[in-house]
């Protein structure tokens, strides 16, 4: 009877997972739907800051009625600052990108961030990484290239500003990856907030009155209101609902779902902008999305052949 309490407990832990990732590949491009309709009048830099104000202003309270320490210790605090910097300069390429791309072509070149963190694990880490692993990361980035191509055509160098997210994001996984056994995820996630928007609220402070396209201050006006609260609203829902989800399922259960990321991205941006992928940008969204599907196969199937290694009994 135990045993089986046991594993029905385990089970529905890992489905609540599921369903938390679900939902996090449903809400997370309902944050770039937001920054893209507030740009239309709002500069790039107001709805960066706005999408980490909102969040800060939102995880104080859970702050407060779980009685989380907001102490961080000294040698944390390089970590949490570069951690936040990073998610900053991500947010603020993505934004500026979608403010004129399609949301499935500027989504579809982030998603390299993990081939990325790949291939700085083994050549910076020396982490183990295979052959067929590392295939699968060029075979992705010749996707991105696809993507790229039509986009770049049409809409000039902010074609590139994904690969500054992608690559920022990159890094911010990396050392999320350190900080994320240390504090709780609630915490994180508010200071986060808190020095992101300490980074980014002088900027603009300063760039008022200089007319500079992605950073003037601009004063919002009726509904705008909302599509700059939905960036911060959806932001911390979706980021918090992936951070529990891996809490209460494996990783390599859940990385497969938040390729769903993209064709909700898709849908979303069809119905509300009327935008959708070429033809030419659509192959490489199902490039990038094939060689991640594998990546993920060959981590598992490392994992296991790792597993039964250790648990053969010596000779």
């Amino acid at each position: 009877m135990s045993s089986t309490n046991t594993y029905t407990a385990s089970t529905d832990r890992i489905l609540a997972g599921v369903a938390l990732m679900l939902g996090f590949c449903i809400t997370a491009p309902l944050l770039d739907v937001a920054a893209k309709l507030a740009s239309d009048s709002i500069p790039v830099g107001q709805i960066t800051a706005a999408r980490f104000l909102v969040q800060c202003v939102l995880m104080a309270p859970f702050v407060w009625i779980m009685g989380l320490s907001l102490a961080v210790a000294r040698s944390q605090w390089l970590a949490l600052c570069s951690r936040a910097a990073l998610l900053l300069a991500s947010t603020f390429c993505f934004i500026a990108a979608i403010r004129v791309m399609p949301l499935a072509d500027a989504l579809a070149i982030v998603f390299i961030a993990p081939f990325i963190v790949l291939l700085v694990g083994k050549f910076s880490f020396g982490e183990d990484v295979g052959p067929r692993r590392v295939g699968a990361a060029m075979v992705g980035f010749v996707g991105v290239l696809f993507v790229i191509q039509p986009s770049f055509a049409a809409f000039g160098p902010v074609a590139l500003f994904p690969l500054g997210t992608a690559v920022g994001f990159a890094f911010y996984i990396l050392v999320t990856r350190g900080l994320s056994r240390r504090m709780h995820p609630v915490t994180l996630q508010f200071h986060t907030g808190l020095i992101a928007s300490l980074l980014c609220l002088p900027i603009i402070l300063l760039a008022q009155g200089t007319e500079a396209e992605l950073l003037d201050l601009v004063w919002p006006k009726g509904i705008t209101w909302i599509w700059l609260f939905g960036v911060g609203f959806f932001a911390t829902l979706s980021h918090m609902m992936m951070t529990y989800a891996l809490s209460l399922a494996p990783s390599a259960t859940l990385a497969p779902l938040q390729y769903l990321e993209l064709p909700v991205a898709t849908l979303l941006g069809y119905l509300v902008f009327s935008d959708f992928p070429n033809t030419l940008a659509l192959t490489g969204i199902v490039i990038i999305i094939g060689a991640g599907l594998y990546m993920i196969h060959r981590e598992r199937v490392t994992a296991r052949q790792l597993i039964t290694d250790r648990a053969a009994p010596p000779i």
